[in-house]
């Protein structure tokens, strides 16, 4: 799309895409896709966008309950980003994994839509209880960007910057990004989408911090396991997930300033044929 002058964006995914993290689920959650909107909405005012993310969502979730969704609203843009939470379970396949996200590249791009992924940092570098989890972050990469390659699906390298592993970036949890993070990822795909203004600059460092103590550090590894992953932990062992009974945000394809929930059949959203 020339300049990127996008008409429909919808985004897929899963916590991170829906946005927490970003603001809460009281005065609304931002995120990544919302922000990406807003850039393509300062390129074409036209724009409609579309939120299908739901919590706590595997790859395999994303795509048997929002990809038909997505191309009922026959988007000329959209985001796809899933896996995380597939990487915490104790049974991780990487290639089925890859599996559904090459499955949703595929119907997408046949559709005539251009697709924006991306790849996931070292979670061990964000939280270093996590370290065993870096080969199959590395296996799981090198699949999105051989299934992208297939498909023509563009790849924001967020993988590759050692900004993105900053803690700065992240909220308490180390498992969902803060607005800062979530501003950069949105800048990452900006870039990778070739707008106007935008460069290499969210890969550029934050200003250097105190590095804490061994004491301090193992404070902070204590704290995280007792308020975040224990209870993680306790919902997997129930059964449960943080998305349960919830739906997507923003289902519908409303200009940026509309609430969410004004259907979409009330609004002439231009073609894109």
């Amino acid at each position: 799309m020339p300049n990127g002058e996008y008409v429909r964006y919808v985004a897929l995914g899963d916590s991170q895409t829906e946005g927490l993290g970003d603001g809460d689920d009281v005065v609304g959650l931002r995120g990544f896709a919302d922000r990406l909107a807003e850039h393509l909405t300062a390129v074409n005012p036209g724009l409609h966008y579309a939120n299908l993310a739901v919590r706590g969502r595997v790859a395999g979730q994303v795509r048997a309950e929002q990809l038909a969704p997505a191309l009922a609203l026959r988007p000329d843009l959209a985001t796809v980003v899933a896996g995380v939470n597939d990487l915490l379970r104790p049974r991780f396949d990487a290639a089925e994994v890859a599996g559904h996200l090459e499955e949703m590249f595929a119907a997408l791009t046949a559709a005539g839509t251009h697709v924006v992924t991306l790849t996931f940092p070292d979670m061990g570098k964000i939280a270093p209880l996590a370290r065993p989890l870096a080969p199959r972050v590395l296996d799981l990469n090198a699949r999105i960007r051989d299934a992208a390659a297939r498909h023509g699906v563009t790849v924001a390298e967020t993988a590759q910057q050692a900004v993105c592993t900053d803690p700065r970036l992240w909220t308490a949890d180390r498992l969902h990004a803060g607005p800062l993070g979530h501003e950069r990822i949105a800048a990452a795909l900006a870039q990778a989408l070739r707008l106007p203004d935008f460069d290499d600059a969210w890969t550029h460092p934050l200003p250097p911090q105190a590095v804490p103590g061994r004491l301090r550090a193992a404070g902070h590894e204590v704290r995280w396991v007792v308020s975040f992953l224990g209870p993680w932990l306790g919902r997997r062992l129930r059964g449960r997930s943080s998305g349960d009974g919830r739906t997507a945000k923003r289902p519908h394809l409303l200009p940026l300033g509309d609430p969410p929930g004004f259907p979409e059949g009330d609004r002439t959203v231009p073609d894109t044929a």
